[in-house]
């Protein structure tokens, strides 16, 4: 068989795939490695002028605090010459004609000690002893000024650089400065701090200054080249991707066209419903055509198997329905059963023992009675409706000594499993059978409320509930049954004192 018989009879779509790969790969390839290389020396380009607008920032910065402490030297030198007293009127003076320099300053003696200040210095008892002909940069010890301690013949002058004509001086360099901080290895000066969204797209770089006493950190934007300018770059990749959008729309035209409109039809259709509505003209493709056809033999057979599972499906779910109905007869009449042997009991406390039975045993029917009544809605089983009902067939069944004892109810509606319901049903019956047989004077409270979408809190308090008493044999019996049924709800058993709560798995709201 020839190559050309063989390629005849591959399908559309591989066709037009071996055509474009053999015709505008190889160009395309070639174009993409081009184009990539001119953006990646752009961007080279673009973060080396970030990094010159750090050092112009930084040097900025060194610029402004060179200039204050020239000017102050050059102040204090001439203000202690003539003696302490009166030096910083004579240095305040010499520095009101110097344009953009500190006029907070302090001078003090050759120990450090002041001597005398203009304006609000701070406190400059931790900076260090200069010599003369020395200077010193630190950051002011409240971090909101660059302090400089300059020596000079005498003494030493101190100038504070206030915060924001560090930062105007950095801004006036021009770079787009997000993130500024200057450090002296002690104490840190933020100038500009960084926004949240933009930590992780700046560019970062540290300048030391003034012969390392401060070190610069300064983030900027990071540069990258602009969408404009990779259009340009790629724009031979363009001319290859115009070429290849040419042959996409022919292919829409005798493709994709037919292929939306026999989708259209396919999604529309639903199984029971009308029946399925295909296009008759689908264009010259032998492909979809064929497609077509199997669409609607494939929705034939659907059809048939959705009518035989609807008719397994109902039948299924009359047989759960007669099997939950008949086991909530059944253990109607075996709660009725253990009443009527209870009633004819010779001792009290075997009618005490058929009761606890026919207790249990009337929680399971009353939960199997509810499930059985919540099947039609596909919601699982209401708890408010469950605990109201079982609540009253406690007390409905309580002894002659419990006849006043109350449960007061304040129940959410919320839905659950069976599983769970269950649980449920045992765990209040288990409680309620406890306060009534040894504390019935007192009421039992039951609360349910929403904690969460998926759970719900069952709280239950009495009196009789002391989570830490005498550990009597029936006491731990009764703990033992309550924290494995609160197990069984996949929660643990808060206990405290008069009042026990476990956590239950419901189904989220509607």
């Amino acid at each position: 068989m020839s190559f050309a018989e063989r390629f005849a009879r591959l399908p559309t779509a591989a066709k037009l795939l071996l055509i474009l790969t053999a015709v505008l790969l190889p160009i395309g390839i070639a174009l993409t490695v081009v184009g990539s290389s001119g953006i990646r020396e752009a961007n080279a380009a673009l973060e080396g002028r970030g990094a010159d607008l750090s050092r112009s920032a930084a040097s900025s910065i060194e610029g402004l605090v060179a200039r204050n402490a020239l000017a102050l030297r050059v102040a204090a030198n001439g203000a202690l010459a003539e003696g302490s007293a009166g030096a910083c009127e004579r240095a305040r003076k010499s520095l009101a004609i110097v344009p953009a320099i500190a006029q907070t300053f302090e001078l003090e003696g050759p120990d450090g000690k002041p001597l005398c200040a203009t304006g609000e210095v701070g406190d400059t008892s931790v900076l260090p002893v200069v010599p003369p002909g020395s200077i010193r940069a630190r950051v002011s010890p409240d971090a909101s000024s660059i302090a400089i301690r300059d020596g000079v013949q005498g003494g030493i002058a101190t100038a504070a650089i206030p915060a924001q004509e560090v930062r105007s001086a950095a801004l006036d360099s021009g770079a787009d400065i997000r993130m500024l901080v200057i450090e002296d290895g002690t104490t840190e000066l933020r100038l500009i701090e960084p926004s949240a969204d933009l930590a992780d797209r700046l560019s970062y770089s540290n300048w030391s200054i003034i012969n390392g006493n401060l070190l610069v950190r300064i983030g900027i934007k990071r540069q990258h080249i602009t969408a404009t300018d990779q259009l340009v770059l790629l724009l031979p990749v363009l001319m290859w991707v115009a070429a290849a959008l040419m042959t996409w729309l022919l292919v829409t035209r005798l493709l994709i066209r037919p292929l939306k409109r026999l989708e259209r039809s396919v999604t529309q259709y639903r199984p029971g419903g009308a029946p399925i509505d295909l296009p008759r003209k689908l264009g010259p493709s032998a492909e979809i055509q064929e497609l077509r056809d199997a669409f609607a033999r494939a929705v034939d057979r659907v059809d048939e198997s959705e009518r035989e599972m609807s008719g397994a499906l109902e039948g299924q779910r009359r047989l759960v329905r007669e099997v939950h109905h008949r086991v909530k007869n059944n253990l109607q009449v075996v709660a009725s059963l253990l009443n009527i042997h209870g009633r004819s009991a010779e001792t009290g406390e075997a009618r005490a023992a058929y009761a606890g039975i026919g207790r249990r045993v009337g929680a399971l029917s009353i939960v199997h009675r509810n499930h059985f009544a919540e099947m039609e809605e596909n919601r699982g089983i209401s708890l408010r409706p469950l605990i109201s009902e079982l609540a009253a067939e406690l007390r409905a069944g309580a002894p002659d000594s419990a006849r006043t004892l109350t449960i007061d109810l304040d129940l959410e509606t919320v839905y659950t499993t069976q599983d769970a319901a269950v649980a449920v049903a045992f765990l209040i019956t288990e409680i309620v059978e406890f306060a009534m047989l040894n504390c019935p004077e007192d009421p039992v409270e039951i609360s349910l409320r929403r904690t969460s979408d998926l759970t719900a809190r069952l709280t239950l308090s009495s009196a009789v509930l002391v989570p830490e008493g005498e550990q009597e044999s029936e006491k731990v019996q009764f703990e033992r049954i309550v924290g494995g049924l609160a197990k069984q709800l996949r929660s643990s058993l808060d206990r405290k004192l008069g009042r026990y709560s476990v956590d239950l798995p419901v189904f989220p709201p509607l």
